[in-house]
């Protein structure tokens, strides 16, 4: 009987990559095959091994090995790396939401043994890294200035600790009236104070209503906190979150700095709040009505000619649809000249308002090893309506013969910024037929506009989900064409941010369909450690670019078709009940 011994050797690089197993058998190398990774200071020994029985110094394998391999044995080997290499052109990073309260409003880190049991099963799971919200209504609460990362710091300590890579959201907006809210985090109290004595400050409707979930666009540059301007504001708190996190940024542990731009973290104004009884799927209502923004858009119309334009008054109410009001039913006011100067008005200044952070933000973040990216929001109901009146009141002006989000990642490419967009989830069929929605068309619009714009372009789920058929929709929208065995598909997304870690993810079935997502999404590769490997590696950011004219955005917002999608991925998971129609199918289908 022969004495078999199993060599496994591996470069590195991520896990499962570059594997050979060479069996000896009586000292002659037999046939390589691939297997798994055990090297260990420069000895490669067979698995199971600790001592050097069976083991053999790799620096006197090259000649003896080489001299063994036969001329077909050898482009076999090479194949194999070269066929796993392009396999992983093919993966996409997967990040899971932390729960919105892992840090108190007392700005404690309090259930930590809990949340290190989560990341631990997480990143067995092979999730790639974490999201999580860095609320200014904690860390600045106490007074201008006076900022506290001790909480977060020892969050992100043990992120780093458990092996996961970190998506940071610098969240300027209030925790609370949203779907999914689960907690109450509000601005700052220093703040809100201001906004007792001159409520302007915050987003208002045309009954005069506020709104304190996001501070007005109108303020962006009214030094009236303190002597500071809101970007100001936001700047500071960026410098002070690099000086702070310094480390963890040096370390690598930080990808992505997520730049909060509205509410929820959304660059988009706050026309559907649950707070001022909007319910889906109302259309809305236009947020300008503060004195700030009310200002400039009287010196706009008079700029232009018009000193009798003023703003809306007939574009209904929160719960309203279209066909209700003069502004956006048959032969509304959105399609007068007098509607058109406005929705441009109103589109515009939230895409300079973005500009204008993110600037800032590169600023605050220059040199370092990190990612900008940004939130736009999944606004899919009356999508297939012709005045997409829901896209309209949040600020995407977005119609069928003008895009609306082409323009905001023209802004978003000067900064290097990723653009990240949400209800990747949902399909068509899903949703109520009175609403008009088209999540399917409207992710298909935005994902081939980023890409044509040259922009890395990442997703995250709307709502939470548990089942294949939302998983399946999201693999899809990750790689619209399927996986390309030949290298990077021409359309693929850069990452996908899972909503949300909780205990009802973590069950028994659902953590298990999860889990095999995670796999679909790696292209059914193994979890790889080095992001080089699936051409993620990130360079120091460089500072952006010069600012685009408004005749250049403008031009973004010429209508094309979107790239082509799939019926469905390729990468599909069944659930128990869809394997078993499909086994029964099959049989049938033996005796047909």
């Amino acid at each position: 009987m022969l004495n078999t011994t199993s060599i496994v050797c591996s470069t590195q690089g991520c896990w499962g990559s570059h594997k050979l197993r060479l069996r000896l058998c009586g000292g002659a190398v037999l046939h390589p095959t691939i297997h798994r990774i055990e090297c260990v200071q420069g000895v490669v020994k067979a698995p199971g091994q600790t001592g050097r029985i069976n083991s053999v110094d790799i620096t006197k394998i090259p000649k003896a090995v080489a001299s063994e391999f036969s001329t077909e044995q050898m482009p076999e080997a090479r194949t194999a790396s070269t066929y796993e290499e392009r396999m992983l052109a093919n993966y996409v990073p997967v990040y899971v939401m932390l729960q919105l309260g892992v840090i108190s409003n007392d700005n404690v880190f309090e259930d930590r043994p809990k949340i290190e049991r989560q990341l631990k099963e997480l990143r067995a799971a092979g999730v790639d890294g974490v999201m999580v919200d860095v609320w200014w209504g904690i860390v600045e609460s106490k007074g201008p200035k006076q900022y506290d990362w001790s909480a977060y710091r020892s969050l992100f300590a043990l992120v780093q600790g458990c092996g996961l890579k970190l998506q940071a959201i610098m969240s300027f907006h209030r925790c609370g009236g949203n779907v999914g809210d689960e907690v109450t985090i509000p601005l700052p109290k220093w703040v809100l104070h201001i906004g007792e004595t001159d409520p302007d400050i915050f987003y208002t409707n045309r009954k005069g209503n506020r709104n304190e979930e996001y501070l007005t666009i109108g303020v962006d540059s009214q030094p009236i906190f303190h002597g500071r301007t809101a970007v100001q504001m936001y700047s500071d708190y960026m410098k002070s979150f690099r000086e702070n996190m310094s480390d963890f940024l040096e370390a690598g542990l930080i990808i992505d700095i997520e730049v909060g731009l509205g509410p929820a973290g959304e660059l988009r104004y706050p026309s559907y709040t649950g707070t001022q009884g909007w319910i889906f799927p109302g259309i809305g209502e236009f947020q300008c009505y503060d004195k700030y923004l009310e200002a400039e858009f009287k010196e706009a119309a008079m700029n232009a000619g018009h000193p009798e334009w003023g703003l809306p008054d007939n574009a209904g109410e929160y719960n309203d649809t279209p066909g209700l009001t003069e502004f956006f039913g048959l032969n509304g006011t959105y399609l007068t000249e007098k509607g058109k100067f406005f929705l441009t008005w109103y589109s515009n200044k939230l895409i300079n308002h973005g500009d204008e952070i993110l600037d800032e933000a590169n600023k605050a973040f220059l040199g370092c090893k990190v990612k900008l990216a940004a939130k736009i929001a999944g606004i899919h109901w009356w999508y297939k309506s012709p005045s997409h009146a829901a896209e309209l009141t949040s600020g995407y002006y977005n119609l069928k013969d003008r895009d609306g989000y082409r323009p905001i990642a023209r802004m978003l490419s000067r900064h290097y910024a990723i653009f990240n967009f949400t209800c990747l989830e949902m399909r068509n069929s899903e949703q109520r037929a009175d609403a008009k929605c088209g999540p399917q068309e409207l992710v298909q619009q935005v994902l081939s506009g980023g890409w044509r714009e040259q922009l890395e372009v990442a997703g995250e789920n709307a709502l939470s989900r548990y089942d294949s058929n939302g998983y399946n929709q999201i693999l899809l929208n990750a790689r619209p064409n399927g996986i390309d065995k030949d290298g990077k598909p021409k359309q693929i997304m850069y990452g996908v941010t899972y909503l949300r870690l909780s205990d009802e993810l973590l069950k028994d079935k659902n953590f298990k369909t999860f889990k095999t997502f995670v796999k679909k999404m790696h292209a059914d590769q193994d979890y790889c450690a080095e992001l080089g490997m699936y051409n993620h590696q990130i360079g120091s950011l460089e500072r952006s670019k010069p600012k685009f004219t408004m005749e250049e955005l403008l031009e973004a917002t010429k209508p094309m078709e979107p790239f082509p999608w799939g019926e469905e991925t390729d990468m599909k998971i069944d659930d128990f009940e869809g394997v078993i129609g499909y086994l029964i199918r099959k049989l049938f289908s033996m005796f047909k």
